[in-house]
């Protein structure tokens, strides 16, 4: 086979990993997201229940960069601490190492099994979870099959001679293939993919150990790069949790870097093959990782506060809109289409504003100190302003001269504002009134009832993310989606219902004590969806998909 078709053949299948490990992730997030915020919730109680919290995850989403991300989110809103967030994402590293360890055990015959499997239940079955349950299944066994793909095409390697001088010259320079191992990692961003496929390379015996453990510590390292590099425009305190997180894994990996250079240990010991050894050789290093940093979290935690303070004390008072330069330009107030784009991106501001309260909802309704709860309401203040100045502003452009398009969509825009407002008024005068008084009255919920909720809030969130996808895009085929998933959400909201009226009958002592505030959480955030949905109504109305009562039945390809 000629170099160039070996080169094809192993693309694909790279190609293919990473899509396998993207599906297993995103379909783990789509079924389960609520769970995994509440679990992230539940682990900020001491950073040994944080470490072992964030292993969990990273098992279930099988990429310490999910968690990483998941945990900047909660820091930004300041409902996560950063020593607690720093011992998370080291166990997350271990978690993802495990994954590692499990997917390349030799699962062959699982291939066909989880093809198969996951299909009927992704193609077959219409229940949500259902299917993204299948779209995970078949991500493993996508996983397990593109690994196969990268042995066989990489098998005519072996005998040229171009790769095994390259080998050859990593081995001999440790440094050199360190820092490959962290480039091509960050590059693919997935460590998981990118020690898998060092892994199956060292087993084929296309690179020694010599080469692979430096290329195994420089993906360790690539790992917190990916997570430093998604997380750099975001607030300070989401900042420092993934900056101290890369400090502890460079750290670590050139330490082990520089103790294997100078001491040669006999890692192929650790298992029977190449591969096996050096995928325990990783674990081996996360676990040395988690106990050597979680003593050192609160040092570190200082460490990423000098280096990423806080911007000034004004920008964090109880005004949300200070040193904030409003989208709405009056210097095209006079030109209706520029004027319509400018109160269009400032209305997606006040989207992300909602969504900025609407997101630690149920850890505040859970935990929230009235501190956090305050912090999150003094928002809604900036959304109210927000509301206000795109009201004036469009009423202000209508007295001018405009086209009937035109027209419509100032009203839209204007029927939106007021739709997001009402949100916001839903989470700051219901939701945080109920967290509250949870709070004071030291409620609990029941398990059950508690999952059921969760489930309701990542639907919202999830719609919410679409909600302002089709207000920029006024995409039919999202549009259409939204208004679907608003009936999808009364199902949702009626199954906890019937649910929690079954609990009351049966006795559960927690749920006749929040009662009153299961059943008001579960509408307000039904309001809250069907609020967000209403974007989507003139898009379809003009594109004849939406009747007057119902979506029409109509096939779209």
């Amino acid at each position: 086979m000629h170099l160039s078709a070996v080169l094809l053949h192993l693309a694909g299948a790279t190609m293919l990993l990473l899509f396998a490990v993207h599906m297993v992730r995103s379909g783990m997030e789509n079924a389960f997201g609520g769970g995994l915020r509440t679990m992230l919730g539940a682990a900020r109680q001491g950073h040994a229940k944080a470490a072992a919290g964030g292993t969990a995850m990273a098992i279930l989403l099988q990429s310490s960069t999910a968690v990483a991300m998941l945990a900047c989110g909660f820091a930004a809103n300041g409902i996560l601490a950063v020593a607690t967030g720093l011992a998370l994402l080291l166990g997350a590293d271990l978690g993802s190492a495990l994954v590692v360890r499990v997917l390349s055990f030799d699962l062959g015959w699982l291939v066909p099994v989880c093809l198969f499997a996951g299909g009927v239940l992704h193609l077959k079955f219409s229940a949500r979870r259902t299917r993204e349950i299948g779209r995970m299944v078949l991500g493993v066994g996508f996983v397990l099959l593109s690994l196969r793909l990268i042995g066989t095409a990489t098998a005519p390697l072996r005998d040229g001679a171009m790769l095994p001088s390259l080998s050859g010259y990593l081995a001999e320079d440790y440094l050199t293939a360190f820092l490959v191992g962290a480039l091509f990692t960050w590059l693919v961003h997935s460590s998981v993919a990118a020690i898998l496929m060092v892994a199956t390379f060292a087993g084929q015996g296309l690179v020694p150990l010599e080469a692979a453990v430096p290329l195994v510590l420089g993906a360790n390292l690539g790992g917190g790069l990916i997570a430093f590099w998604l997380s750099r425009g975001m607030p300070p305190a989401a900042q420092r949790i993934p900056v101290g997180n890369l400090f502890f894994r460079a750290t670590a990996s050139l330490a082990a870097l520089a103790l294997v250079e100078t001491t040669a240990p006999p890692i192929a010991a650790l298992g029977s093959g190449p591969a096996d050894a050096l995928v325990n050789f990783h674990v081996l290093f996360n676990v040395a990782l988690v106990l050597a940093g979680l003593p050192f979290v609160a040092l570190m935690t200082r460490l990423v506060d000098r280096l990423l303070p806080d911007v000034e004390a004004k920008a964090a008072s109880d005004d949300p809109l200070q040193n904030r330069v409003t989208a709405l330009d009056r210097s095209v107030i006079t030109t209706p289409r520029l004027a319509l784009a400018s109160a269009t991106r400032e209305l997606l501001r006040m989207g992300e504003l909602v969504e900025v309260m609407v997101r630690p909802v149920m850890d505040l309704l859970r935990a929230g100190e009235r501190v956090e709860i305050t912090r999150v309401r003094d928002i809604d203040k900036a959304v109210n302003q927000a509301h206000t100045d795109i009201k004036l502003y469009l009423a202000e452009v209508n007295r001018g001269t405009m086209t009937t398009e035109e027209a419509s969509r100032s009203i839209e825009l204007t029927d939106f504002a007021i739709n997001l407002e009402h949100a916001g008024d839903i989470i700051a005068k219901n939701l945080l009134v109920l967290a509250e008084e949870r709070s004071d009255k030291n409620w609990r919920f029941s398990s059950e009832g508690w999952a059921e909720l969760v489930d309701l809030h990542a639907q919202v969130v999830e719609n919410m993310h679409l909600s302002l996808n089709v207000l920029i895009s006024q995409d039919p085929p999202s549009a259409r989606q939204l208004v679907l998933e608003k009936e999808k959400m009364r199902e949702m909201a009626r199954y906890t219902h019937d649910r929690h009226l079954r609990r009351l009958q049966s006795g559960t002592p927690e749920s006749i004590e929040t009662s009153g505030m299961h059943i008001e959480i579960a509408r307000g955030l039904k309001e809250i969806n069907s609020l967000l949905v209403t974007v989507a109504y003139p898009i379809l109305t003009r594109s004849g998909d939406l009747l007057t009562s119902r979506l029409a039945n109509t096939n779209h390809s």
